[in-house]
Protein backbone atom coordinates (compact mmCIF):
# COMPACT_ATOMS: atom_id res chain seq x y z
CA UNK A 1 0.00 0.00 0.00
CA UNK A 2 1.18 3.46 -0.77
CA UNK A 3 0.40 6.38 1.62
CA UNK A 4 -1.53 9.22 0.11
CA UNK A 5 -0.76 11.74 2.13
CA UNK A 6 0.76 15.06 1.44
CA UNK A 7 4.20 14.73 2.71
CA UNK A 8 7.53 15.85 1.19
CA UNK A 9 9.30 12.79 -0.35
CA UNK A 10 12.40 12.33 -2.55
CA UNK A 11 15.00 13.71 -0.22
CA UNK A 12 17.02 16.70 -1.32
CA UNK A 13 18.91 16.60 -5.10
CA UNK A 14 22.32 16.81 -3.23
CA UNK A 15 25.37 14.51 -2.29
CA UNK A 16 27.55 15.52 -0.23
CA UNK A 17 31.47 14.08 0.40
CA UNK A 18 32.26 14.12 4.07
CA UNK A 19 35.82 14.06 5.14
CA UNK A 20 36.32 12.62 9.19
CA UNK A 21 39.23 12.98 11.66
CA UNK A 22 40.67 10.14 12.96
CA UNK A 23 38.56 10.39 15.89
CA UNK A 24 35.23 10.58 13.49
CA UNK A 25 36.60 7.52 11.09
CA UNK A 26 36.99 5.53 14.47
CA UNK A 27 33.68 6.04 15.63
CA UNK A 28 31.87 5.27 11.82
CA UNK A 29 34.00 2.20 12.22
CA UNK A 30 32.54 0.94 15.05
CA UNK A 31 29.32 1.67 13.71
CA UNK A 32 28.06 4.34 15.53
CA UNK A 33 25.34 6.44 13.86
CA UNK A 34 26.06 9.90 15.23
CA UNK A 35 29.14 12.40 13.74
CA UNK A 36 29.30 15.02 15.43
CA UNK A 37 30.56 18.63 14.18
CA UNK A 38 34.24 18.53 15.91
CA UNK A 39 34.66 15.22 13.71
CA UNK A 40 34.36 16.67 10.39
CA UNK A 41 37.12 17.93 8.50
CA UNK A 42 35.48 18.64 5.39
CA UNK A 43 31.33 19.17 4.63
CA UNK A 44 29.41 21.52 2.39
CA UNK A 45 28.80 24.87 4.13
CA UNK A 46 25.67 25.52 2.78
CA UNK A 47 25.05 21.63 3.87
CA UNK A 48 20.90 21.63 3.92
CA UNK A 49 18.95 19.22 6.07
CA UNK A 50 18.41 15.63 4.43
CA UNK A 51 20.83 16.13 2.08
CA UNK A 52 22.50 12.78 1.34
CA UNK A 53 26.29 12.54 2.96
CA UNK A 54 28.68 10.18 1.68
CA UNK A 55 31.51 9.50 3.97
CA UNK A 56 35.34 8.22 2.94
CA UNK A 57 37.53 7.06 4.69
CA UNK A 58 40.22 8.56 1.82
CA UNK A 59 40.20 5.37 -0.38
CA UNK A 60 36.55 3.78 -0.19
CA UNK A 61 32.64 4.66 1.14
CA UNK A 62 32.60 3.35 4.60
CA UNK A 63 29.08 5.14 5.69
CA UNK A 64 26.42 7.15 4.34
CA UNK A 65 23.92 9.11 5.77
CA UNK A 66 21.70 12.69 5.83
CA UNK A 67 22.93 15.94 6.84
CA UNK A 68 21.70 17.93 10.07
CA UNK A 69 23.16 21.04 10.10
CA UNK A 70 21.03 22.09 12.61
CA UNK A 71 22.59 19.91 15.43
CA UNK A 72 25.61 19.34 16.91
CA UNK A 73 25.05 15.66 15.22
CA UNK A 74 25.94 17.05 11.89
CA UNK A 75 25.67 13.61 9.88
CA UNK A 76 23.09 10.87 10.58
CA UNK A 77 24.63 7.17 9.59
CA UNK A 78 21.85 4.83 7.87
CA UNK A 79 24.14 2.73 6.55
CA UNK A 80 27.91 1.68 6.94
CA UNK A 81 30.30 -0.05 4.64
CA UNK A 82 30.99 0.41 1.02
CA UNK A 83 28.01 -0.38 0.26
CA UNK A 84 26.32 1.71 -2.94
CA UNK A 85 22.69 1.14 -1.70
CA UNK A 86 21.12 4.96 -2.51
CA UNK A 87 19.76 6.51 0.85
CA UNK A 88 15.84 6.28 -0.30
CA UNK A 89 13.11 4.82 -0.15
CA UNK A 90 14.51 1.33 -1.05
CA UNK A 91 16.75 1.61 2.25
CA UNK A 92 13.98 2.64 3.87
CA UNK A 93 11.90 -0.50 3.17
CA UNK A 94 15.13 -2.88 3.84
CA UNK A 95 15.81 -0.64 7.63
CA UNK A 96 11.85 -1.11 8.18
CA UNK A 97 12.10 -5.01 7.04
CA UNK A 98 15.20 -5.53 9.19
CA UNK A 99 13.55 -3.79 12.64
CA UNK A 100 10.22 -6.07 11.27
CA UNK A 101 12.10 -9.31 11.71
CA UNK A 102 14.05 -8.08 14.80
CA UNK A 103 10.68 -7.59 16.80
CA UNK A 104 9.11 -11.19 15.20
CA UNK A 105 12.17 -12.74 16.98
CA UNK A 106 11.61 -11.17 20.03
CA UNK A 107 7.56 -12.10 20.23
CA UNK A 108 6.70 -8.66 19.80
CA UNK A 109 3.63 -7.78 19.67
CA UNK A 110 2.52 -10.65 21.63
CA UNK A 111 -1.11 -11.79 22.04
CA UNK A 112 -3.95 -9.24 22.02
CA UNK A 113 -1.84 -6.38 21.68
CA UNK A 114 -2.00 -4.18 18.85
CA UNK A 115 0.43 -1.35 20.13
CA UNK A 116 4.00 -1.21 19.56
CA UNK A 117 7.60 0.35 18.24
CA UNK A 118 8.14 -0.38 15.21
CA UNK A 119 11.41 1.71 14.40
CA UNK A 120 13.28 2.36 17.26
CA UNK A 121 15.65 5.45 16.30
CA UNK A 122 19.17 5.13 15.83
CA UNK A 123 19.13 1.17 17.04
CA UNK A 124 16.82 0.00 13.45
CA UNK A 125 18.71 2.53 11.34
CA UNK A 126 16.80 5.56 11.31
CA UNK A 127 18.53 7.92 13.59
CA UNK A 128 16.32 10.72 14.94
CA UNK A 129 12.88 8.88 14.13
CA UNK A 130 10.69 7.00 15.82
CA UNK A 131 7.21 5.18 14.95
CA UNK A 132 4.60 3.67 16.71
CA UNK A 133 1.91 1.72 16.07
CA UNK A 134 -1.49 2.35 17.69
CA UNK A 135 -4.18 -0.19 16.24
CA UNK A 136 -4.72 1.11 12.84
CA UNK A 137 -2.84 4.74 13.40
CA UNK A 138 1.03 5.24 12.44
CA UNK A 139 2.41 7.90 14.70
CA UNK A 140 5.91 9.07 13.17
CA UNK A 141 8.01 11.32 16.39
CA UNK A 142 10.52 13.23 14.11
CA UNK A 143 14.04 14.71 16.68
CA UNK A 144 15.89 15.96 13.21
CA UNK A 145 15.61 18.09 10.65
CA UNK A 146 17.39 16.09 8.50
CA UNK A 147 14.04 13.49 8.05
CA UNK A 148 11.86 16.28 6.83
CA UNK A 149 12.68 16.01 3.38
CA UNK A 150 12.14 12.06 3.61
CA UNK A 151 9.25 11.57 5.74
CA UNK A 152 7.30 10.33 3.04
CA UNK A 153 9.28 8.10 2.14
CA UNK A 154 9.60 6.73 5.18
CA UNK A 155 5.82 6.65 5.98
CA UNK A 156 5.56 4.95 2.92
CA UNK A 157 8.00 2.12 3.82
CA UNK A 158 6.01 1.42 6.85
CA UNK A 159 2.85 1.20 5.49
CA UNK A 160 3.65 -1.05 3.06
CA UNK A 161 4.86 -3.26 5.30
CA UNK A 162 1.83 -3.15 7.98
CA UNK A 163 -1.21 -3.27 5.77
CA UNK A 164 -3.02 -2.77 9.13
CA UNK A 165 -2.41 0.94 9.50
CA UNK A 166 -4.65 3.51 7.81
CA UNK A 167 -4.13 6.86 9.28
CA UNK A 168 -0.67 9.37 10.29
CA UNK A 169 -0.13 11.32 13.21
CA UNK A 170 3.31 12.87 12.19
CA UNK A 171 4.62 14.50 15.92
CA UNK A 172 7.95 16.74 16.38
CA UNK A 173 10.40 17.02 19.06
CA UNK A 174 10.51 20.56 20.74
CA UNK A 175 13.75 21.74 19.30
CA UNK A 176 12.38 20.70 15.84
CA UNK A 177 8.99 22.83 16.51
CA UNK A 178 10.98 25.72 17.53
CA UNK A 179 12.15 25.55 14.11
CA UNK A 180 10.68 28.42 11.49
CA UNK A 181 7.93 27.14 9.43
CA UNK A 182 10.56 27.13 6.28
CA UNK A 183 13.04 25.14 7.64
CA UNK A 184 10.20 22.64 8.67
CA UNK A 185 9.08 22.66 5.53
CA UNK A 186 5.26 24.06 6.37
CA UNK A 187 4.55 20.58 8.65
CA UNK A 188 2.45 21.24 11.62
CA UNK A 189 3.85 19.27 15.23
CA UNK A 190 0.61 16.89 15.49
CA UNK A 191 -0.56 16.70 12.48
CA UNK A 192 -3.17 13.98 11.07
CA UNK A 193 -3.77 12.57 7.97
CA UNK A 194 -6.24 11.75 6.63
CA UNK A 195 -7.49 15.35 7.83
CA UNK A 196 -10.83 14.08 9.07
CA UNK A 197 -12.99 17.16 11.00
CA UNK A 198 -14.15 13.70 13.15
CA UNK A 199 -11.00 12.63 14.17
CA UNK A 200 -9.39 14.81 17.49
CA UNK A 201 -6.04 12.30 17.51
CA UNK A 202 -7.86 9.75 20.12
CA UNK A 203 -7.08 6.18 19.31
CA UNK A 204 -8.02 2.97 21.01
CA UNK A 205 -5.83 0.43 21.11
CA UNK A 206 -5.02 -2.98 22.99
CA UNK A 207 -1.91 -4.09 25.40
CA UNK A 208 -2.18 -7.65 26.46
CA UNK A 209 -5.90 -7.68 26.14
CA UNK A 210 -6.43 -4.70 28.15
CA UNK A 211 -7.75 -1.52 26.13
CA UNK A 212 -6.37 1.66 26.33
CA UNK A 213 -7.05 5.13 24.95
CA UNK A 214 -4.12 7.27 23.00
CA UNK A 215 -3.87 11.29 22.10
CA UNK A 216 -1.34 10.70 19.52
CA UNK A 217 -2.45 14.13 18.56
CA UNK A 218 -0.61 15.65 21.56
CA UNK A 219 -0.34 13.23 24.31
CA UNK A 220 3.30 12.09 25.86
CA UNK A 221 6.15 10.65 24.11
CA UNK A 222 3.87 9.28 20.94
CA UNK A 223 0.72 9.10 23.22
CA UNK A 224 1.61 6.64 25.84
CA UNK A 225 4.46 4.80 27.29
CA UNK A 226 4.94 1.33 25.25
CA UNK A 227 8.13 1.13 26.57
CA UNK A 228 6.66 0.16 30.00
CA UNK A 229 4.86 -2.96 28.24
CA UNK A 230 6.61 -5.78 29.90
CA UNK A 231 6.82 -3.76 33.67
CA UNK A 232 3.69 -3.01 33.55
CA UNK A 233 2.93 -6.75 32.81
CA UNK A 234 5.45 -7.75 35.52
CA UNK A 235 3.86 -5.21 38.37
CA UNK A 236 0.78 -6.30 38.07
CA UNK A 237 1.50 -9.95 38.45
CA UNK A 238 3.47 -8.83 41.32
CA UNK A 239 0.03 -6.68 42.79
CA UNK A 240 -2.04 -10.11 42.69
CA UNK A 241 -4.75 -10.12 44.96
CA UNK A 242 -3.03 -7.36 47.25
CA UNK A 243 -5.15 -5.12 49.30
CA UNK A 244 -3.74 -1.91 48.16
CA UNK A 245 -1.35 -0.11 45.16
CA UNK A 246 -0.08 3.20 44.70
CA UNK A 247 1.50 4.60 41.47
CA UNK A 248 3.47 7.31 41.68
CA UNK A 249 3.55 9.43 38.39
CA UNK A 250 0.97 7.44 37.30
CA UNK A 251 0.06 9.10 33.59
CA UNK A 252 -3.10 7.76 32.04
CA UNK A 253 -2.53 4.67 34.86
CA UNK A 254 -0.84 2.00 33.18
CA UNK A 255 0.57 0.57 35.82
CA UNK A 256 -2.56 0.95 37.74
CA UNK A 257 -4.72 -1.15 35.43
CA UNK A 258 -2.63 -4.03 35.02
CA UNK A 259 -2.64 -3.92 39.03
CA UNK A 260 -6.38 -3.87 39.18
CA UNK A 261 -7.23 -6.55 36.54
CA UNK A 262 -4.85 -9.07 39.03
CA UNK A 263 -7.08 -7.96 41.73
CA UNK A 264 -5.82 -5.65 43.34
CA UNK A 265 -8.72 -4.14 46.02
CA UNK A 266 -7.65 -0.72 45.98
CA UNK A 267 -5.44 1.39 43.68
CA UNK A 268 -4.39 4.80 44.15
CA UNK A 269 -2.74 6.77 41.14
CA UNK A 270 -0.96 10.43 41.48
CA UNK A 271 -0.06 13.10 38.98
CA UNK A 272 0.63 16.28 39.25
CA UNK A 273 -1.64 16.59 35.50
CA UNK A 274 -4.71 16.52 35.73
CA UNK A 275 -5.65 15.40 32.67
CA UNK A 276 -3.27 12.44 33.33
CA UNK A 277 -5.84 11.34 36.05
CA UNK A 278 -8.79 12.01 33.97
CA UNK A 279 -7.16 9.75 31.54
CA UNK A 280 -6.74 6.94 33.91
CA UNK A 281 -10.51 6.94 34.91
CA UNK A 282 -11.14 6.37 30.88
CA UNK A 283 -9.06 3.66 31.16
CA UNK A 284 -10.33 2.03 33.82
CA UNK A 285 -13.85 2.76 32.39
CA UNK A 286 -12.80 0.79 28.92
CA UNK A 287 -12.39 -2.02 30.87
CA UNK A 288 -14.94 -2.17 33.22
CA UNK A 289 -16.47 -5.18 31.55
CA UNK A 290 -12.87 -7.45 33.25
CA UNK A 291 -14.70 -8.49 36.62
CA UNK A 292 -11.61 -7.64 39.13
CA UNK A 293 -10.93 -3.92 37.17
CA UNK A 294 -15.35 -3.27 38.30
CA UNK A 295 -14.49 -4.70 41.56
CA UNK A 296 -11.28 -2.64 42.26
CA UNK A 297 -11.92 0.79 43.84
CA UNK A 298 -9.92 3.81 41.85
CA UNK A 299 -8.86 6.75 43.36
CA UNK A 300 -6.50 9.47 41.45
CA UNK A 301 -4.95 12.69 42.90
CA UNK A 302 -3.87 15.77 40.91
CA UNK A 303 -1.15 16.78 43.53
CA UNK A 304 3.01 17.36 43.11
CA UNK A 305 4.28 14.01 44.14
CA UNK A 306 6.04 14.48 46.93
CA UNK A 307 3.45 16.07 48.71
CA UNK A 308 0.86 13.86 48.27
CA UNK A 309 2.88 10.94 49.05
CA UNK A 310 3.84 13.02 52.67
CA UNK A 311 -0.08 13.20 53.28
CA UNK A 312 -0.91 9.61 52.80
CA UNK A 313 2.04 8.80 55.00
CA UNK A 314 0.74 11.32 57.26
CA UNK A 315 -2.42 9.85 57.18
CA UNK A 316 -1.56 6.44 58.06
CA UNK A 317 -1.84 4.67 54.65
CA UNK A 318 0.20 1.85 53.98
CA UNK A 319 0.20 0.28 50.21
CA UNK A 320 0.96 -3.81 49.47
CA UNK A 321 2.86 -2.02 46.16
CA UNK A 322 4.15 0.79 45.45
CA UNK A 323 5.29 1.82 41.77
CA UNK A 324 7.15 5.24 41.04
CA UNK A 325 7.84 6.08 37.49
CA UNK A 326 9.28 9.78 37.32
CA UNK A 327 9.96 11.63 34.40
CA UNK A 328 13.80 12.30 33.52
CA UNK A 329 14.79 14.27 36.41
CA UNK A 330 18.15 15.00 34.30
CA UNK A 331 17.88 16.43 30.34
CA UNK A 332 21.62 17.45 30.96
CA UNK A 333 24.71 15.91 32.48
CA UNK A 334 24.40 19.13 34.79
CA UNK A 335 21.71 18.01 36.16
CA UNK A 336 22.60 14.32 37.62
CA UNK A 337 23.35 15.44 40.82
CA UNK A 338 19.86 17.32 41.63
CA UNK A 339 18.21 14.11 39.77
CA UNK A 340 20.06 11.46 41.94
CA UNK A 341 18.74 13.63 45.30
CA UNK A 342 15.13 13.92 43.82
CA UNK A 343 15.45 9.84 43.03
CA UNK A 344 16.33 9.33 46.53
CA UNK A 345 13.42 11.32 48.40
CA UNK A 346 10.68 9.57 46.31
CA UNK A 347 13.00 6.35 47.41
CA UNK A 348 12.40 7.32 50.94
CA UNK A 349 8.73 8.46 50.77
CA UNK A 350 7.62 5.35 48.53
CA UNK A 351 9.36 2.59 51.66
CA UNK A 352 7.63 4.63 54.13
CA UNK A 353 4.35 3.82 52.19
CA UNK A 354 4.65 0.49 52.05
CA UNK A 355 3.36 -1.88 54.69
CA UNK A 356 5.60 -5.11 55.73
CA UNK A 357 6.97 -7.67 52.98
CA UNK A 358 5.60 -4.99 50.42
CA UNK A 359 6.96 -4.51 46.98
CA UNK A 360 8.59 -1.40 45.20
CA UNK A 361 8.65 -1.05 42.09
CA UNK A 362 11.22 1.93 40.96
CA UNK A 363 12.13 2.73 37.01
CA UNK A 364 13.78 5.80 35.51
CA UNK A 365 13.41 6.63 32.03
CA UNK A 366 16.47 9.10 32.28
CA UNK A 367 19.82 8.15 30.23
CA UNK A 368 22.21 10.50 31.81
CA UNK A 369 21.45 8.31 35.05
CA UNK A 370 23.01 4.96 34.50
CA UNK A 371 21.07 1.71 36.74
CA UNK A 372 23.95 1.35 38.83
CA UNK A 373 24.40 4.61 40.23
CA UNK A 374 20.63 5.13 40.65
CA UNK A 375 20.02 1.55 42.05
CA UNK A 376 22.38 2.51 44.51
CA UNK A 377 21.11 5.46 45.98
CA UNK A 378 17.61 3.95 45.80
CA UNK A 379 19.13 1.37 48.11
CA UNK A 380 20.67 3.76 50.64
CA UNK A 381 17.36 6.02 50.41
CA UNK A 382 15.59 2.52 51.48
CA UNK A 383 18.15 1.76 54.10
CA UNK A 384 18.34 5.57 55.59
CA UNK A 385 14.76 5.58 56.53
CA UNK A 386 14.87 2.13 57.98
CA UNK A 387 13.58 -0.58 55.11
CA UNK A 388 16.45 -2.01 53.58
CA UNK A 389 15.25 -3.47 50.07
CA UNK A 390 16.23 -7.17 49.26
CA UNK A 391 16.32 -7.01 45.51
CA UNK A 392 14.71 -9.52 43.63
CA UNK A 393 14.43 -8.36 39.65
CA UNK A 394 16.05 -5.45 37.16
CA UNK A 395 15.16 -4.65 33.95
CA UNK A 396 15.29 -2.71 31.08
CA UNK A 397 14.31 -1.23 27.45
CA UNK A 398 11.08 -3.75 25.95
CA UNK A 399 12.18 -6.04 22.82
CA UNK A 400 10.59 -3.31 20.53
CA UNK A 401 13.04 -1.06 21.86
CA UNK A 402 16.23 -2.22 21.22
CA UNK A 403 18.91 -0.55 22.50
CA UNK A 404 21.84 -1.29 20.27
CA UNK A 405 24.56 1.63 21.12
CA UNK A 406 25.64 2.79 24.78
CA UNK A 407 23.91 6.49 24.22
CA UNK A 408 20.55 4.31 23.30
CA UNK A 409 19.93 2.74 26.59
CA UNK A 410 17.78 4.87 29.06
CA UNK A 411 14.86 2.77 30.57
CA UNK A 412 15.88 0.67 33.75
CA UNK A 413 13.30 -0.54 36.13
CA UNK A 414 14.17 -2.10 39.94
CA UNK A 415 11.87 -4.61 41.68
CA UNK A 416 12.41 -5.05 45.55
CA UNK A 417 10.65 -6.03 49.27
CA UNK A 418 11.40 -4.31 52.16
CA UNK A 419 10.77 -6.29 56.06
Amino acid sequence: MQTVFPLPRGGTSRCLAVRLSEKGLRSVRRRHPWIFADSIEKLAPDAAPGDVAVVYDGKKIIGAGIADPDSNVRVRLLSFGASREKVGPELFRRLAGTAAERRTEAGVPGPETDAWRLLNGESDGFPGLVADQYADVLVLKIYTSAFLPHVGDVADALFARYPALKRLALRFSRELSAMSAERRLRLADGMLFPCEPEWNGEVVFRENGLRFLADVRSGQKTGFFLDQRENRARAGALAAGTDSVLNVFSYSGGFSLYAARSGAKRVTDIDFSRQAIAASMRNFELNREIPAVARCRHRGIADDAFHAMGELERAGERFSVVIVDPPSFAKSASERSQALKSYSRLAKSAVRLLERNGILVFASCSSRVGADELFEEVHRAAADAGRPLTEFDRRAEAPDHPALFPESHYLKCLYARVP
